[in-house]
């Protein structure tokens, strides 16, 4: 009896269930790759098999059991959203980066991880022509969407300009070059620090600059452009692209910058003459005031209490805490699933108290 399937792999692969969000969150790392001597790329799966439905720009947001303490930290995907069997995160070693560390020292092939994605709004425009911009391991959601180009074989205008420490820092340089000798209409351009580790390097060398990029995008302010990298590399990026030309409305940049998020400076609200209430972290014993008008996480930053945190505004899920008692006023931009919320988490970015507060930090 001839019992094969008349279904192709592909179909198969096509009629599994997607993965949902609000009731979906356990992941399998099915692949680790070295990128460069600081970066790995994890790949992860969904064990019952469920295909991904993702927008190439967005990230993922892991709960992770560090040292028999649950942290959340987002990452970017940097694979393509047509690959929907599995998704890719690319992570660098941060110099005494808690999370970042234990990712390339302890996840393992096969290790189970839980999760809550795709999130975020960092995602490509229709536009006629594009400038992707990247520094160190912000290159992540940008090349998820160049990825995306080549595997649609669409027709696009896209210069794709990496900027990195050193050669030896050019993560995806390989792919890259590849892909610049493939997909028609790509312009590449590397721009390293120093040259550091490759003294024949044939290229221009420094940081981003107006001189620099009026010769590398003559058309500049023709094309929509696409940022993510280090805090002062945006801001010098969006201050340079501004004054050659580019409209805000074309100007996007991603909101988070997940490689140094414990050491983010938030704003703090000006102290106004409202009811203030008490505010305990049990792990810690800290007690600080908090006003009604006030985010507990702006406070607590600076009172000096440690919380990580990343964007600040209730979208990426990173400071998720547990209340153990009292009450909030949560305005969140879906950081956080309502079964979270039902279960008594909140995040503190996007929350006022009502009432006197422990949370379990």
């Amino acid at each position: 009896m001839d019992i094969r399937s008349d279904i192709l792999p592909a179909e198969r692969a096509h009629q599994a269930p997607l993965w949902k969000r609000e009731t979906d969150e356990d992941l399998v790392c099915i692949d680790i790759h070295q990128e460069t001597h600081d970066v790995k790329t994890f790949t992860f799966a969904s064990p019952e098999g469920k295909r991904f439905a993702f927008e190439a720009g967005q990230y993922f947001l892991f709960d992770l059991d560090v040292a028999g303490e649950t942290d959340s930290r987002c990452y970017s995907i940097s694979s393509s959203p047509k690959r929907s069997h599995a998704f890719s995160i690319t992570v660098k070693r941060v110099a005494g980066g808690r999370i970042s560390n234990w990712l390339h020292d302890n996840l393992a092939v096969h290790a189970k991880v839980k999760a809550n994605g795709p999130l975020g709004h960092f995602i490509r425009p229709h536009a006629r022509k594009y400038l992707f911009l990247s520094g160190g391991s912000g290159i992540t959601p940008v090349m998820s969407m160049l990825r995306d180009i080549a595997d649609t074989c669409e027709p696009a205008d896209v210069v794709f300009l990496h900027a990195a420490r050193s050669p030896k820092d050019l993560i995806f340089r390989n792919e890259l070059t590849w892909l610049a000798e493939r997909v028609k209409g790509l312009r590449l351009h590397f721009l390293p620090e120093t040259v550091t580790g490759e003294a024949h390097w044939p290229g221009l060398t420094g940081r981003i600059s107006s001189d620099y990029m009026k010769l590398a995008v003559p058309d500049l302010a023709e094309r929509t452009v696409l940022c993510c990298g280090p805090a002062p590399f945006m801001a010098a990026a969006r201050q340079i692209t501004s004054a050659l030309g580019v409209p805000s409305a074309n100007y996007l940049e991603e909101s988070f910058d997940a490689a140094v998020i414990d050491d983010i400076d938030l704003p703090v609200v000006a102290e106004v003459a409202t009811r203030t209430f008490q505010v305990s972290f049990a792990k810690q014993a800290r007690e600080i005031a908090v006003s009604g008008e006030q985010t507990i996480l702006s406070c607590a930053k600076k009172a000096g209490v440690k919380l990580p945190s990343s964007c600040s505004n209730g979208v990426c899920g990173t400071c998720k805490s547990k209340l153990i008692s009292g009450s909030v006023d949560m305005n969140h931009n879906g950081g956080i699933r309502q079964r979270e919320i039902d279960a008594g988490l909140f995040l503190p970015c996007c929350s006022k108290p009502l009432s006197d507060l422990v949370i379990d930090r």
